[in-house]
């Protein structure tokens, strides 16, 4: 029983999903109010009609109050969380326990996060964000709308099997060797030679990264790139598993299941032949009804005569079934993601995205700058102003605005050449061009009205017309002029998929095998004993080490197989909730029994050579404020800037170490254990290279 949808303030709705047994309850509880012979009602005309109650008190509170509700129950034990941004409100729903408040806004900040990665500045502007969600062709509408769902459920099938969408870090391979031997040929043959071909139609190269299912064996940045966030690529990987999900069931199948599956011996014997005595009305008849028999069988696919070898029969439909999709190099998925440059940092920026299955479960990705990607920092630039400017004038403060004309003259100037500079090209600018003009003659005229709270529409007017030039070069399926994006050619991806190949048709099998088994319990039991599992996570680069925790009907993890492995996986999952439950209070440390086990939660600062800095309190965030990761809001990162306020000069450093530990073991040495786990774990020789 659970939902999420986005609605307008007028109860619109811009995107729903649902799962089935919350789909089947609308549709029994709308569809018995039919009369009979009526057609039901549509399934969106249902959502609309059994949350538009909700919308509108929600915007009636938020038009007299100044505020709203964020969560409620209700008297059948459905839980209701919302959040408004801008204009769109998010409502997620769940209606049998398995998720709380905290779960269902972390599942709407995340979709929120995914609709900015598609959309990029477009979701600034209300007006053009409710057109993308919910567009007027109602085919291009479901397609998209499919397409949001898939990545919903990707991301909350990857939070309910992945530890490190569990505790939102990229968690790599642990291989040193073969790490440093593909991130050499991602840099020195496989980037150097596309970013030199003459077919790469003006695009770059940024960042080259492979996927083993979702853990990551070697990434690279060209040097003129900017640093790829930790949001950004927890978010690209659920795109790719959405593309090319791993199908753990066929990866995880026993020994004892190949056997039964094992295809039978099939033999034919064919009737008799007629004898010399048979009248040849009778041979006419018996010749015909076999030759109708021989046609039945070759249309069906069945043939004459079959003696196959089971395991061959076997390979060969474990190899149709694994056949992973091609890709289509004609259409890059369109992505927006954060820059940072010496001048500032420039968020959702265009990239396009290749995603090129080398084999089932391995993935390379590249991340290319698209030509015109320059617009969209001027873009940006022009929008942070114009928020600025409005803010001062919200509150009041139009002398701060007036005294600052210099700033304003400059942007003046600036966004006078930007819109020349547009109208060389087939940019529509005319709405653009007619709202500036409208603007400077009420703001820079002597009789005007000059910077005052007048002018707060206009900036809003503005922005939204500068998002409609960004949606214009960057959203828009084709390129103005009516011409095909540009790309990459496709002969050109064909060769990098097969040098990639190449590269690794020697390991392929060995890191399947590796991410489902990166590290394990038994190397640390002897020196750790009564420790069952950890989590290590390197919050200053996003990145975690963890032993594998894969638990399917069909594999059998180092906790064993069956409840035990279960129980063990939920307590994990159930610490790491506690942890950020204390963590949003203003605790580093906690430590509690459970029954027979022993939890432990540490978060600390270093600086650069290991050396662990004295303790500051953290700051305490509010009930509604984002759930504490890294996906869908960084809090590590705004942690990380508090922390270094009072450690100028210095680079800091955040780290979180969560275990688990069997309840005998006195707490002195559970205590000794995690201090000198920490210390292991933070070896170079343990770190994977970056």
């Amino acid at each position: 029983m659970k939902c999420l949808l986005i609605a307008s303030e007028s109860a619109e709705v811009l995107f729903y999903w649902t799962d089935p047994e919350f789909e089947l309850n609308i549709q029994e509880q709308y569809g018995a109010s039919q009369e009979e012979g009526e057609k039901p009602p549509a399934f969106e005309d249902s959502i609309n009609t059994l949350f538009a109650p909700i919308i509108i008190s929600c915007s009636t509170m938020v038009d007299r109050l100044g505020d709203s509700y964020t969560s409620f129950s209700t008297e059948n034990n459905h839980t209701y969380v919302l959040h408004q941004f801008e204009e769109c409100l998010y409502i997620a729903v769940n209606g049998d326990r398995e998720e709380g408040e905290e779960d269902l806004k972390r599942k709407i900040y995340v979709m929120k996060k995914m609709i900015e990665v598609l959309f990029g500045m477009v979701t600034l502007s209300s007006t053009l964000i409710r057109k993308e969600l919910r567009p007027q062709d109602t085919e291009q509408r479901t397609n998209l709308w499919k397409y949001l769902q898939s990545l919903l459920e990707t991301y909350s099938r990857l939070r309910e099997q992945d530890q490190s969408f569990l505790v939102e870090a990229v968690e790599r391979l642990i291989h040193p060797t073969l790490c440093e031997q593909c991130i050499e040929f991602l840099e020195r043959r496989l980037v150097q030679q596309i970013n030199s071909s003459v077919e790469r139609a003006g695009e770059e190269v940024l960042h080259a990264f492979i996927l083993v299912h979702t853990k990551l064996l070697a990434f690279y940045s060209s040097r003129n790139a900017s640093t790829l966030t930790s949001s950004d690529l927890l978010a690209l990987i659920v795109m790719v598993q959405n593309m090319y999900p791993s199908n753990i069931d066929l990866e995880d199948t026993a020994p004892e299941d190949v056997e039964n599956t094992s295809a039978p011996d099939i033999f034919y014997t064919p009737e008799p032949s007629p004898t010399n005595r048979d009248s040849g009305t009778d041979r006419d008849s018996v010749n015909s009804g076999r030759h109708e028999e021989s046609s039945h069988h070759v249309g069906s696919g069945t043939p004459v005569f079959q003696f196959l070898d089971p395991d061959i029969q076997m390979a060969e439909d474990s190899l149709r079934t694994l056949e992973a999709p091609p890709p289509d190099p004609s259409n890059p998925s369109r992505v927006f993601l954060e820059v940072t440059l010496k001048e500032g940092c420039y968020p959702m920026m265009p990239h396009s995205m290749y995603c090129l299955p080398l084999w089932p479960g391995i993935t390379l990705v590249l991340l290319t700058k698209i030509p015109n990607s320059n617009l969209a920092m001027s873009v940006y630039v022009f929008l942070e102003a114009f928020a600025k400017l409005e803010k001062r004038l919200s509150e009041g403060l139009e002398g701060s605005a007036a005294r600052g004309q210099t700033s304003i003259q400059d942007l003046r100037n600036k966004l006078d050449k930007f819109i020349r500079a547009l109208g060389t090209s087939d940019i529509q600018t005319s709405q653009l061009q007619s709202v500036w003009t409208e603007f400077k003659s009420r703001a820079f005229t002597r009789g005007g009205p000059g910077f005052s709270r007048d002018l707060v529409p206009w900036c809003r007017t503005m922005k939204s017309q500068l998002c409609g030039i960004y949606r214009q070069c960057f959203i828009t399926e084709n390129t103005v002029g009516g011409g095909s994006p540009q790309r990459l050619s496709p002969s050109l991806q064909d060769r990098a998929l097969t040098m990639v190949q190449e590269k690794l048709m020697d390991w392929k099998d060995f890191l399947l095998v590796k991410s489902k088994r990166n590290i394990t319990m038994v190397s640390y039991l002897e020196e750790f004993p009564g420790l069952i599992h950890f989590i290590y996570v390197d919050r200053t680069t996003g990145q975690m080490i963890a032993p594998s925790l894969n638990i399917t009907d069909r594999a059998t993890s180092e906790l064993g197989k069956g409840p035990l492995a279960h129980f063990i996986k939920g307590k994990v999952w159930g610490l790491v909730n506690t942890s950020r439950i204390y963590l949003q209070k203003g605790y580093s440390t906690v430590t509690l029994r459970d029954g027979d086990y022993f939890f432990c939660y540490f978060l600390w600062f270093e600086n650069e050579t290991g050396y662990k800095l004295e303790v500051k309190d953290l700051p305490i965030l509010p009930d509604d404020s984002a759930p504490i990761g890294m996906l869908a809001w960084d809090y590590y990162r705004k942690l990380l800037r508090y922390y270094s306020k009072s450690h100028q000069g210095e680079v800091v450093k955040c780290y979180e170490l969560l275990t688990v530990h069997l309840g005998v073991i006195p707490t002195e040495y559970i205590l000794q254990h995690c201090s000198q786990l920490a210390r292991k774990l933070w070896e170079p020789s343990r770190i994977p290279l970056l």
